[in-house]
């Protein structure tokens, strides 16, 4: 029973979502159709839908769609499901850059959130990439959904070789990169542990700031002379990042989200020592 793993509150909330997305009901009219029937499809969907529930499974995979920034996203098993934090990061990069003709890259784009919520607000080129080809099918699914044109790439971030794929000139660098140190694994609730991709969430302790050294290396070498670097960071590993920062940045700026944590880190003039 759904109750048994969520309040009554929520599991009625998740219920009207599966009977809305499955019937095609809007949610604030399943009120008014309680006298409609429902197929035997419809109702075997739900019914699986709320089983997988049960199981933790998060209610964007079963539905295969996300919202984000009032874009509709498809996502799957492949892809992290974009949080309210990282469509705050979107907007926190609009609201900083109002110029026109912008290159920008999102380093470890998923589903293509982050690139493609960009490209509809601002007046870009967007380049994305991500190391699984996987997520770059279906962030390139979405941004044809969208109607927006991305430059996707398969890239490893880690392989300096891959840096090549990359263009110079850019303005602006942006990545929620995996930042989850191992041992915050038992702090995680199980509809992330047992389906989200671990290679988008998760990180030795012995180098937790592993992808921010070396996204910090190639801004270094692709950022033009005022270009910006935003970060999503884990909210315990603010400090030591600008410590690591500091060496590739001369301003280097934490940014608390609407929670109140540590969550972005925008990066300027470049230095030279």
């Amino acid at each position: 029973m759904l109750s048994q793993e969520f309040s009554q509150e929520e599991s009625a909330n998740l219920i009207r979502e599966l009977i809305s997305f499955f019937t095609y009901i809007p949610k604030l009219e399943i009120s008014l159709n309680l006298d409609k029937r429902i197929s035997e499809s419809e109702l075997l969907k739900i019914h699986f839908g709320v089983k997988d529930l049960i199981k933790h499974r998060p209610l964007q995979y079963i539905l295969g769609k996300a919202s984000f920034d009032n874009l509709e996203l498809d996502v799957n098993e492949n892809v992290l499901i974009p949080r309210p934090e990282t469509e705050e990061l979107v907007n926190l990069i609009i609201r900083n850059n109002k110029t026109t003709d912008l290159n920008i890259l999102d380093i470890g784009t998923g589903s293509g959130a982050i690139a493609i919520a960009l490209k509809s607000h601002l007046k870009s080129n967007i380049f994305a990439v991500d190391i699984s080809e996987y997520a770059l099918k279906l962030a390139q699914q979405n941004a044809d959904k969208a109607k927006v044109k991305i430059n996707f790439v398969q890239c490893n971030i880690l392989n300096k070789v891959h840096w090549k794929r990359i263009p110079n000139n850019l303005n602006i660098i942006v990545s929620n990169p995996p930042y989850v140190r191992n041992s915050e694994r038992k702090y995680m609730q199980k509809n992330v542990l047992n389906y989200e991709p671990e290679i988008a969430l998760f990180v030795d302790d012995n180098n937790p700031l592993v992808f921010y050294k070396a996204i910090a290396e190639l801004s270094v070498q692709k950022l033009k002379n005022n270009g910006e670097l935003w970060f999503e960071i884990n909210e315990h590993l603010a400090n030591e990042l600008v410590i690591l920062m500091q060496s590739y940045f001369k301003n280097i700026e934490i940014i608390k989200d609407f929670r109140g944590k540590n969550r972005f880190c925008k990066l300027k003039d470049i230095s030279n020592t």
